[in-house]
Order: C-alpha cells, then structure tokens, then sequence
C-alpha cells in the first residue's frame, strides 16, 4: 500500500486549539439554525414599505410627461423608451435603454442637455452582487458621479460596501465610503450598522459616522428606527389593513446647533412627519400622503388600456398657499415577436 504525504501544513488543523475552536463554531452555527431566522434585507431598504412603496418620494411629479417604451424580449429582458416632459424639475427629453439576463442588468439614460447615468450589476451567485452607477455631466457642472458597491446577502444577514467617487489622484484616498451590516436577532427583529468614512480633499480632513438601524416586522406591520451620529433621527411604521389597503408614518428629526451659536451652546430642533395611505383597485393605485408643515399630496395611477397608463399627480400647500399638478401618460408598445415569449418567465435582474 502507498503511503499517503501528508501536508506541510496539516499541523494547523491537526492540533487540540483548532478542534476546539471548530466545535465551537459548529456549536454556535447549530443552536444559530434552529432559531429559524430569515435574511432581513438591504439596510437601505430596512423602510422600504413606507418610503418607496406607500409614501410619494418616488411618484410626485410637476408638469406634463409622456412615457413610451417599446419592449423586444423578456428573456432577456431588453426595452428602450424616450420620455418627453415638461415642467418643473423635468428634462424635455430622456432617452432610455435596459437590459437584463439573471446574472447581468444594465440600464442607461441620456438627456437632452447631453448628461449620461448608467448602471450596472452583476450577480456572482444567489448570494454575491456588484453594482456600479455612473454619471457624466455636461462641461462645467461639477456634477460627475461614480459609484461601487458589493453586496453579499446571508441566512440571516446582509452586508455591503460602497464607495462614491473614491480617488488616488491627490497622492492620497478621497472619496465616501460606506459599510453595511443588518443582522436578524430574531425571526421578527433585526439589528444593523452603518459606517461612513469621508474626506473630499487631502486639504481637509477625513470625516466619519456611525449610523445604528433597528427594525421590527410582525405579521401585518413594521417598525423602523435609524439614528445617525449627527444627530438625526428617523423613524417609520408602516402597516397593512387589509389587502388592498396599506398605511405609513414617517418621522425625520434633526437635532444641531443654532447658527452663529458656540460649540455647547442650544440645540436646534427641525423635523417633519409625514403620514400617508395607499389603496389597490383593480385597475388602479390611489396614494394620498399630508405633512406636519401643511402639504397634501396624492398621486393616481390609471391603467386605461392593455398598453396605457395614465398618472395624476396633485399637492397643495396651505402654509404657502401654492399648488401644483402633473399629468403623464406612459405607452408599452410590445415588438411583434413579443408576444411569442409570454410563456417564458421573467429573467431575475440582480438590483
């Protein structure tokens, strides 16, 4: 019989510390299963519910716009579409291009003014994903922009970094860059970090912060708490009533010294409350929302038609006595060969 060579470096994993430490690690990994946790998600989404979802952060609009996309494949998924606009805040005209397989998703905007924003992700495995966002401005406008992260999601916990504008071009590192860390304590709780680290020259020096997130989830309303250490607080609860009804409260609250006051002198206190409700009909989405400075908005979302879908967005302010309203209609216009690919299922695009 041939004798096996055993390794140079067997030694580290063949002595009494290492058993020791490997069964405690084993240990821990069994009792941290049986508690049955569940991945808590992305600390930048830990209020997803109220702010992307119920509240109208993402919806509000002024003016006129008009949306048409023309699809050519949903595996994978590629569409372009142009967006024509007016009013306030809006480019006259957007172009846009997306395309997405399981592993890959890619997505770029031009504007008429010539001003470029791009993504792109790439998904390793279930678990690892690196994103990366660009964006170019016209000449002069100081308003360039790169951005990368990875992201690596676990049994029961998600971390990332992230880094904007990071350069060695002053002889030294310069840039933003953010850690995350959102761990579930319990199947219903979730505990997480986050880490900032900033210095936008090598004349000045480096600032950083460290942000502590909480969040609560039970089985038909969420809990979220962030406190940052510039002295700001943000809180929201969103829950659902009923299947078609849902609700949210958000609470921001900033807490820094008066201007022109001494280090140590009075805090001054700035904060606003913004509660607001979102209804699903069959063929439409209502949301409505009012503030503690005396705003109320709602936006309306009609689909008129297989390929049509008309918005209307309204906000009134009582303080200022202002009001303002939005129009836009969006167009899916499927490419002949389309309709062959309804029965293939949509691609997993790696946000």
């Amino acid at each position: 019989m041939e004798s096996k060579t055993a390794s140079p470096l067997g030694f580290l994993s063949n002595n009494p510390l290492f058993s020791g430490l490997s069964d405690v690690y084993n240990g821990f990994q069994d009792r941290r299963a049986k508690l049955g946790l569940s991945n808590p998600g992305t600390l930048e989404g830990i209020a997803k519910e109220v702010q992307r979802d119920t509240l109208l952060t993402n919806y509000m609009f002024t003016g006129l716009k008009a949306d048409i996309t023309k699809a050519f494949s949903l595996s994978p998924l590629f569409q372009v579409s142009h967006q024509f606009a007016m009013g306030e805040r809006l480019n006259p005209y957007t172009f846009a291009g997306m395309y997405g397989t399981n592993n890959v998703f890619a997505q770029a905007n031009m504007d008429n003014d010539g001003s470029l924003s791009s993504r792109f992700n790439y998904r390793w495995s279930n678990k690892a994903v690196t994103k990366s966002s660009f964006q170019i401005a016209p000449a002069g406008t100081g308003q360039d922009m790169a951005q990368f992260e990875h992201e690596y999601t676990g049994s029961d916990f998600t971390t990332s970094i992230k880094a904007l504008n990071p350069s060695f071009l002053e002889g030294g590192l310069t840039g933003i860059f953010i850690g995350h860390y959102l761990q579930s304590i319990t199947p219903k709780f979730a505990f997480g970090l986050e880490a900032v680290w900033q210095r936008a020259s090598l004349g000045q020096g480096p600032d950083s912060g460290l942000s502590y997130v909480a969040r609560y989830k039970s089985n038909d309303w969420i809990a979220t708490a962030q406190l940052q250490g510039a002295g700001a607080l943000n809180a929201t609860y969103w829950r659902r009533i009923s299947d078609k009804i849902s609700a949210g409260v958000d609470m921001s609250l900033t807490m820094a010294p008066a201007q022109g006051g001494l280090m140590g002198g009075p805090l001054q206190k700035e904060g606003i409350t913004t509660v607001g409700a979102k209804y699903d009909f069959r063929m439409a989405t209502l949301r409505a929302q009012v503030d503690s400075k005396g705003k109320l908005s709602c936006v309306l979302e009609k689909r008129v038609a297989p390929v049509m879908t008309m918005t209307f967005a309204a906000d009134v302010d009582h303080f200022t006595q202002t009001s303002k309203i939005g129009v836009g209609i969006s167009i899916e216009a499927p490419s002949e060969h389309l309709q062959e690919q309804m029965e293939v299922p949509s691609v997993n695009i790696p946000f």
